[in-house]
């Protein structure tokens, strides 16, 4: 299997390509940078990392590509630009791949060295004798985004609790995997009429349209290539005295 790892950034995006075998054993097979100049302009930036990261994907193929979740307490103009950023490696990824893992830094480092605040150059140690390299990858968002590979690699059948857009994973309600979309899409029409809820679409109809159209649907997550989540716009419900008197008028 191969897995690419990305680590988010305007600037200098990193990337890094590992294979494992079925026996779980890691090898490197490249790794680097995809840098845009501070001179132009956010979206001729975000276009040239869109360029460089299908230029990786064309290259390698891989089969899951798993990347760093976003958090920003400070320099909120920073994380903006960096959010836009991973919102194009994103779109480009899930169009060649489709099944997209995230985690967080601090489950990155616990992952490869079971200590959630490790500091930078015991996670880049780490990575190098755990891919048997020659030297520490260079410059640190490659050995950053090789990281973040090898905590997908390691996560192995749990992966599916960390799909993209899965924003119930911290409340006990994890993505299911890919396997199971069909069974939970049909849970979901079954109980449209007791519960007035889709299961993530609004309505039965829209449901059953769509699994007749791509065969899978994901409710949660990004799935397999071929999965689309639909959800209708609703229009929003009124409450209490001020939703009364809105209705009378």
């Amino acid at each position: 299997m191969i897995i690419l790892g990305i680590d988010p950034g305007i600037a200098t995006l990193g990337f890094g390509v590992i294979e494992k075998d079925e026996r779980g054993n890691f090898r490197a097979i490249d790794c680097g940078v995809v840098t845009t100049p501070k001179e132009e302009g956010l979206p001729v930036r975000l276009a040239m990392l869109e360029e460089g990261i299908q230029r990786i994907l064309d290259k390698y193929h891989p089969d899951e590509v798993a990347m760093e979740e976003l958090f920003f307490s400070k320099n909120i103009t920073t994380g903006i630009a960096v959010a836009h950023a991973r919102g194009v490696a994103l779109l480009t990824c899930v169009k060649a791949c489709g099944r997209l893992y995230e985690y967080t830094p601090m489950q990155i480092k616990q992952a490869l060295t079971g200590y959630g605040k490790a500091d930078k150059k015991q996670m880049q140690a780490t990575v190098t004798s755990l891919l048997r390299l020659k030297s520490i990858p260079k410059p640190d968002d490659a050995a950053d985004a090789l990281a973040i590979a090898l905590c997908h690699g390691y996560a192995g059948r749990f992966g599916e609790l960390f799909v993209v857009n899965n924003m119930t994973r911290t409340k006990g309600n994890n993505a299911a995997p890919a396997t199971a979309y069909q069974e939970l899409m049909a849970a979901g029409a079954r109980s449209f009429k007791r519960t007035k809820s889709g299961g993530g679409f609004s309505s039965a109809q829209s449901v059953s349209a769509l699994q007749n159209a791509t065969g899978i649907a994901g409710v949660t997550g990004v799935g397999r290539a071929s999965s689309v989540r639909v959800i209708e716009p609703q229009k929003p419900k009124t409450t209490g005295t001020r939703g009364k008197k809105e209705k009378d008028k």
